[in-house]
Order: structure tokens, then C-alpha cells, then sequence
């Protein structure tokens, strides 16, 4: 009964000190996050409840860390004795989502371009436009219409291999670049103060917790909350159809490489080789993944997550989906008459795709499995404070 009483003076004072703070995503985090740290209740759900207990206090750099950490699973949301209509009001899933939300415009980079993140909509569409201007006129210039009819489904008659490797390769060598920077402004922001030494078999541990996608199975195995309640899987399989997905796109890209540079062999390729195969089948899988996702988004509890997000996750999963039903679509219809639009649509979306990756949704994957990493070397180091179950 002591402690009951304890956990709820803390919880009390608390609430008093960020209803005093600023209104910020940050005190708020650090609210509920002292709150949780007197209650302890989902301590095994998942990494941030052990990670919150090796905290007394949440600055911004341990707030940032936390929020992105958060798989937004929505289980604890479920299980607290204190989430709304409560007067602690707890809600630990949207507190670290709004918070997640501001870390990506904070840490990208170029700065300015961080409010990019405000208008998700507008800057796809942009995007969109933009790309089909720019393949519709290299199409008039290439003169590819009257080229095409010596080698029916060419997609290299009508955009020369050279141009497409000079248009994407400039694209994602920028994307790249934003992202790395992004990615290190954010290791360094949620380290300050902190040795964070290389721990032997941290990295390992991390990455299985990414591709195993490990957070998303609720703490016990039997998923999140999407609508209600009830746990289900289906986030942590739709996740997985896309990320692999895109796995197998990539190396169907290297394969098709490799038979250009190293075989000589030229597109367009056989329904039934390597790259063909491979990109069919990651095809498919990023029409599944993004749909599914996209499903599961419409039909969220609207305490889980962040609605002023919405835009973000659902124009960056929309813009996916297209890429990958277009690349279908142009792969059925590369011998007939259809070929040149098709091509002209398929190419301008993926390079609106490649276009909006920093400032968009896809953030997210990196900085998660930034803070997997830390956590997984955090876990290694001493305790100084001793308070958690790990």
C-alpha cells in the first residue's frame, strides 16, 4: 500500500512539473516517463520501459532517444492503470510519436529543408509533377517513340541506359547523403554526455531486432493494437512484405547490373531470368506491404499515434504502393502499344519516391534502428542506478 501511494506521489508531482513546463513534445514525454518509472507495470513489453529505468530524469537528448525507440505497439497504451479518461492521462504510444514526429524534421538536413516534413501531401505531389515533366521531355528529346519500333518492350529505346544511371544515381547519391548526415546528427543528438563504447555483439543484436522487426510483437509475442484491444500480428507482416520487398527489388537491380556490365547482356530480359524474377516477386511483395499498412493506418485507434502524422505515413505509403503497381502493371504491358506512358508514369514515381525518402516516412526505419543500437550497447554497461528488472 506504501508503495501504491508512493508511485502515485510521484505521478502527481510529475504531472505538476510539466503542466508548469513548457507545452513541448519533449515535457511531455518526460511526464509520462516519470509516471511509468514509479509504476513499472509493462517493464518487459518492450526496449523503452528497461531503458526508462536507467533514468531518473528525461532530458531531450533521452526523450528523443525513447520516442524513437518506441515501435508505437500501442500494448501499453491497453495495459495503463493510468491512460485517459485517468487524470494522469497517460498515453505513452502518442506522447513518443508526436515527439518521434519532430525528431525527423530536427535532425535533418539540410535544415532547411526540414519543413518539408510539414507538408507531406504537397511535397509528394510536387515530387510526382516534377518527374513526370522531367521524363516527358527527355522522351521528346530521345525521340524514343520512333526508336521503340526497332525492339518492341525496350524500355532502353525510349531513356538510353546512361541517362536513367545519370538521373537516379544523382538522385539517391543526394538522398544518401541527406539521410547519412541526418542519421549521424541524430546518433550525436541522443548521445550527448554519454560513452557509448562499441559492445561486442551490440551490433548483431540490433540488427536481428530490425530485420525480425522483434518490437512490433507487442512484449508477448501476439502483436500490437490496432483498432481495439485485440493483439494482432498483421503490422509486424505487412512491415515485413514491405521491408523485404524493397530487399528484393535491390538485388534484382544488382542482378540486372551485373548482367549489363559483367555478362553483356542488354534488357530487356526474359520473363523468367534472374532480375525479372526477383523484381516480380519484390514487386508484389511492396503492393501487399504498403497496402496492408495503409489498410491498418485508416482503420487505427485514434489514441494510438499521432493524427497530425496521418499525411506523413499515408503520402509516403501511397507513393510506395503506386511505385510498385506501376512497375506490375508496366511489366504485363512492356510488348504492347501502352509501353511508352506506362514507362514514362512507372519511372517518374520512383524517382518521386527516391526524391521524397529523407523528409518523409522512411526516416523512421533509420533512426529506430539508431536507437536499437544504443539500446543494445546500453544494455551491456553497468546499471549505475540498479532500479530495473533487466
Amino acid at each position: 500500500m506504501q508503495q501504491a501511494d508512493g508511485s502515485i506521489g510521484v505521478a502527481q508531482t510529475a504531472t505538476k512539473c510539466a503542466t508548469q513546463c513548457a507545452t513541448l513534445p519533449e515535457a511531455e514525454v518526460a511526464r509520462v516517463m516519470q509516471i511509468c518509472n514509479a509504476c513499472r507495470y509493462c517493464e518487459g513489453f518492450c526496449a523503452v520501459f528497461p531503458a526508462m529505468t536507467r533514468r531518473l530524469e528525461f532530458p531531450r537528448p533521452d526523450a528523443h532517444y525513447l520516442a524513437n525507440l518506441c515501435h508505437n505497439c500501442g500494448s501499453c497504451l491497453h495495459a495503463c492503470q493510468f491512460a485517459p479518461p485517468h487524470e494522469f492521462s497517460l498515453n505513452v504510444p502518442q506522447a513518443m510519436a508526436r515527439l518521434r514526429g519532430r525528431t525527423y524534421a530536427k535532425y535533418a538536413w539540410p535544415p532547411v529543408a526540414a519543413r518539408l516534413f510539414a507538408r507531406p501531401w504537397r511535397f509528394a505531389f510536387v515530387a510526382v509533377c516534377a518527374s513526370l515533366a522531367l521524363f516527358l521531355l527527355l522522351l521528346v528529346l530521345n525521340g524514343g517513340a520512333a526508336l521503340a519500333a526497332r525492339r518492341p518492350g525496350d524500355f532502353f529505346a525510349y531513356f538510353p541506359h546512361g541517362q536513367l544511371v545519370t538521373v537516379f544515381g544523382a538522385v539517391f547519391g543526394g538522398v544518401m547523403l541527406a539521410l547519412a548526415v541526418g542519421l549521424r546528427r541524430f546518433w550525436c543528438g541522443i548521445s550527448t554526455g554519454q560513452a557509448l563504447p562499441p559492445s561486442r555483439g551490440a551490433a548483431g543484436e540490433a540488427a536481428a531486432a530490425v530485420l525480425t522487426l522483434k518490437y512490433l510483437d507487442g512484449g508477448h509475442g501476439e502483436g500490437c493494437n490496432e483498432t481495439d484491444d485485440a493483439f494482432t500480428l498483421a503490422r509486424r507482416r505487412f512491415h515485413h512484405f514491405t521491408f523485404y520487398g524493397f530487399v528484393l527489388c535491390f538485388v534484382a537491380t544488382l542482378a540486372a547490373t551485373g548482367y549489363h556490365y559483367l555478362l553483356g547482356r542488354v534488357a530487356p530480359y526474359a520473363l523468367n531470368s534472374l532480375p525479372v524474377l526477383l523484381g516480380t516477386l519484390g514487386g508484389v511483395l511492396l503492393v501487399v506491404g504498403p497496402a496492408g499498412l495503409l489498410w491498418l493506418n485508416l482503420r487505427r485507434h485514434p489514441q494510438h499515434g499521432d493524427p497530425a502524422q496521418h499525411s506523413l505515413d499515408r503520402s509516403f505509403t501511397l507513393l510506395l504502393l503506386l511505385s510498385s503497381l506501376s512497375g506490375l502493371v508496366l511489366l504485363a504491358a512492356r510488348e504492347t502499344a501502352a509501353l511508352a506512358p506506362l514507362l514514362v508514369l512507372h519511372l517518374a514515381l520512383v524517382l518521386a519516391l527516391f526524391i521524397t525518402l529523407t523528409y518523409g516516412k522512411f526516416a523512421h526505419g533509420l533512426y529506430r534502428a539508431a536507437a536499437l543500437l544504443k539500446w543494445s550497447i546500453e544494455k551491456r554497461q553497468p546499471n549505475r542506478l540498479g532500479l530495473g528488472g533487466e
